[in-house]
């Protein structure tokens, strides 16, 4: 065979600035592989320091208009973890359906407008839309559905401003309530179609056993609190995280490379969340996921799509569970501020995040640490890409070039995130 060279300058249907560089010797080994993540580092860690801690979630929020709850939320509880502060119930909960709101959102638009092009055979959403006008349309309204709950209870769809470090500054009223209740009683068929799409798709046939990590908790489908598990063994509380999980950097990346402590690299993500809490997932998402005809655990990369409308169905469900249950009462919030560290690990849409703050009698933030799920999962990308891509030397540089490109956008990478 000839050498192989691929080289993708720029990421298309990925969020912010990447790379992918191969290249293949004649004996069909990988000799370079790369991806590139040349966005311009942003220093948020380096410019926390000095602010207090109430500005902490409003500056984290703006590292991404895509992520900003999750980065919102994971700042207001390392924050609170550090000041010792336990948030009421109804707290949690808002902030948990905001969260979700922020799920729905974010996997949706990874589903239908990022990923679904390539399963279907299209360059882009815009040529598939001439003939598949009413899928859009179905993603079009699911996104719409979780932005508007992002605004219900968040102040606005983009960078919220109403959850703060205690609680919330703004209750939603019950009648917004339980309108959004209706959308999203109205929305589970939009759901179950969504899986019913994504099972139907074809994806490549590719596989490799790695270690997968998310938060989990018995009791309910984590994404804002739990244990950081993983299915090689590992289970840790949120404060233990930098004892287990490792940092370094690459010369060709803005973005640190993780891996766990004397292992290798690890996913993070809606397949990692799937496979490792199943049985906290609602039993119409189950029951989704089994018709669906894929066995979880699975250890596909390209299963993430499917993943994400199983989380889909199960979001709209704890959703509703949510709005039935929480009492929408006014709260004080009374707490005292003293030096601490703090940290918190949550899933944002595209899996685990980490946020660590030091802070000091004033509420002043002395050390900060931040690791976004694309910069825990960058050098996983490069570990399935090296061996997904010599499963592909049959094909034409076209298809191998795009094959690639489909395995790095079913991990749904979030650049500007990964870069601090």
């Amino acid at each position: 065979m000839e050498e192989i060279t691929i080289d993708v300058n720029y990421l298309a249907r990925v969020e912010g600035r990447g790379a992918l560089n191969i290249s293949i010797s004649k004996d069909g080994k990988v000799e370079d592989l790369q991806f590139r993540i040349y966005e311009p580092p942003r220093f948020f860690e380096s410019f926390l320091i000095g602010r207090k801690y109430d500005e902490v979630m409003e500056l984290t929020s703006r590292i991404c208009g895509i992520c900003p709850v999750a980065h919102q939320i994971t700042a207001i509880r390392a924050i609170e973890n550090a000041l010792g502060i336990e948030p009421s119930q109804q707290t949690r909960d808002l902030r948990k359906l905001m969260a979700i709101s922020a799920h729905i959102q974010s996997n949706v638009f990874s589903m239908y407008f990022l990923s679904l092009p390539d399963l279907m055979g299209y360059e882009s959403i815009i040529t598939m839309t001439k003939d598949n006008l009413d899928i859009v349309k179905r993603g079009l309204k699911l996104k719409k559905l979780g932005n508007d709950i992002t605004d219900l209870i968040g102040g606005r769809a983009v960078h919220p401003v109403t959850a703060v470090v205690g609680g919330f500054t703004v209750i939603p009223s019950r009648n917004k309530m339980k309108a959004i209740r209706k959308r999203l009683v109205e929305a589970k068929q939009d759901a179950y179609d969504t899986v019913d799409l994504f099972s139907e798709v074809e994806i490549p046939d590719f596989e490799r056993k790695c270690e997968h990590i998310a938060i989990s908790d018995p009791k309910e489908y984590s994404i804002n609190h739990g244990r950081f598990r993983s299915t090689e063994g590992l289970d840790i509380d949120e404060m233990e995280y930098r004892d287990y999980i490792r940092e370094e950097q690459v010369p060709y990346s803005t973005a640190l490379h993780s891996h766990v402590k004397n292992r290798s690299s690890f996913m993070v993500g809606p397949l990692p969340r799937v496979n490792i809490n199943f049985d906290q997932l609602s039993s119409d998402a189950k029951d989704a996921a089994r018709r669906s005809g894929v066995k979880f655990p699975n250890f596909n990369p390209f299963v993430s799509h499917l993943a994400r409308a199983v989380e889909l169905v199960h979001d709209i469900d704890e959703s509703i569970e949510i709005i039935d249950r929480v009492p929408l009462k006014e709260e004080r919030r009374n707490f005292i501020c003293k030096a601490g560290f703090g940290a918190a690990i949550t899933e944002a849409p595209r899996g685990s995040l980490y946020h660590s703050y030091e802070i000091d009698n004033n509420g002043i933030v002395k050390k900060a640490d931040l690791v976004p799920p694309t910069a825990h999962n960058a050098n996983n990308i490069e570990k399935d890409l090296q061996e997904f891509v010599l499963t592909l030397l049959d094909l034409s540089m076209d298809e191998i070039t795009l094959k690639c490109e489909m395995l790095i956008r079913a991990y749904d990478p979030c650049i500007s995130c990964s870069t601090h």
